[in-house]
Order: structure tokens, then sequence, then C-alpha cells
């Protein structure tokens, strides 16, 4: 929970309230989602979810790193292993909704293949949100 109000946090300092789409922690505990924790000399230090959708399509949300834990590989490693859990549930594609604010997260998303695209589901557009997506699976 903690991690989670750090990311909440951090994206408060960034982006006005319409800017930001975090889903709680009961949406987290629906049956469609996998979530996954990285952990550190047995602490919390990172997290994310995998939401699985309709068409084969899932969305990554809540992937956050502990600050003071940066820089050691850990967010690929869970978005690494969010992708394989993705493959194993027959999903062809992975979205995701950032903000232009965090370059540690386009960085990351954009080394791993994630590549730009208009807004999906209910998002609305807006110069507070990037848009991605990897393909990971034929169509």
């Amino acid at each position: 929970m903690s991690l989670l109000r750090q990311a909440d946090a951090y994206s408060a300092s960034l982006y006005p309230e319409e800017g930001r789409h975090p889903v709680d922690v009961d949406a987290l505990s629906q049956p469609g989602v996998r979530f996954f924790v990285a952990r550190l000399d047995g602490r919390t230090v990172g997290c994310g979810a995998l939401v699985l959708g309709s068409h084969r399509h899932a969305e990554i949300k809540r992937m956050v790193v502990d600050a003071a834990a940066r820089g050691r590989g850990i967010g690929r490693a869970i978005l690494q292993a969010i992708e394989a859990a993705a493959m194993q549930e027959g999903v062809r594609a992975i979205r995701l909704e950032t903000g232009p604010s965090n370059q540690e997260a386009l960085s990351l998303y954009q080394s791993c293949g994630y590549q730009r695209r208009g807004p999906f589901d209910s998002y609305p557009a807006g110069p507070f949100s990037v848009f991605m997506e990897k393909q990971i699976a034929a169509p």
C-alpha cells in the first residue's frame, strides 16, 4: 500500500487530478487482474498489474518502483513478468497510459518495444496522457 501511495503522490506532483487515472486496491483484486510484486532483501520495492480486457488486449496499471530502488532493473523485471503472464493468458497486445513528464517510465516502455498510439477504452485525449501499446502475439 505504501508503494501505491508513493506512486499517487509522485503522480500528483506532476499532473492535475484530471490527468491521473489510477485504479484503487479493490479494482486490483478483481478476477481479471494479475498483480506482481518485486522484493529486494525482503522489502517490497516495486509492483505492477496486468488488467485483462476484451479482444485479447490487456492494460498495465499501477506500475511503480520505489524511488530508493530505481536503477537496478526492477521495473524491467516487473514488465517482463507482466508480459510473460500476458502471453500465458493469450493476450495479443498490451496497452498502457502514462504521463509525458514521467521520463523514466517512457524510457523503459520505449526500450521494451512499446509504441505510442491514440487513446483507448474510456481514456480522454489530452496533454497529460501518453498512450502506448506492444503487440506480443500475432493478431
